[in-house]
């Protein structure tokens, strides 16, 4: 994963962490048009719903909807147009063998910055099951509740 101190969150997935189990992460450079770089820094992004891919041992992401630059003209971008990921060749084999097993697929995580550029972290994820999520939130809830009752004893 990119350096924190470098990177530049734009947009993030908080719901695909409620929703799968995310394996592995990978990042993956993103190919966008003039205006879609522009939407992107003023935030104009939202990924719920959306997936990665493999196509032809390429990358795709669907239903990234990067909103329409509002100083734009006529030549401004489609906000859901599918868009190509950029990954080296080995690592496209290796997700391509990760996801022949049963029940993965592929969910952007994060938009960010890194350098000027704009990156993607794509997680390798399993499906949650309601039960599944239930002990995530009751996991969750405790941690809190311990966390609470050692910053009140800290005082």
């Amino acid at each position: 994963m990119a350096d924190k101190k470098q990177d530049t969150a734009v947009a993030t997935n908080r719901k695909a962490y409620h929703d799968y189990f995310i394996e592995e992460t990978l990042e993956a450079g993103i190919v966008l048009q003039g205006t879609e770089v522009k939407s992107l820094r003023l935030g104009l992004v939202n990924l719920m719903d959306s997936y990665a891919i493999v196509k032809k041992d390429e990358v795709f992401l669907f239903n990234a909807n990067i909103g329409v630059y509002p100083f734009g003209n006529i030549m401004n971008h489609e906000p859901l147009r599918t868009r190509k990921l950029l990954l080296h060749a080995e690592e496209i084999r290796k997700l391509i063998g990760k996801m022949t097993q049963k029940g993965f697929t592929l969910i952007p995580l994060k938009i960010y910055f890194v350098r000027g550029k704009a990156k993607v972290l794509i997680g390798l994820a399993k499906g949650k099951k309601s039960f599944d999520k239930r002990d995530t939130i009751k996991e969750k809830e405790s941690k809190r509740e311990v966390e609470r009752v050692v910053k009140e004893r800290n005082r």
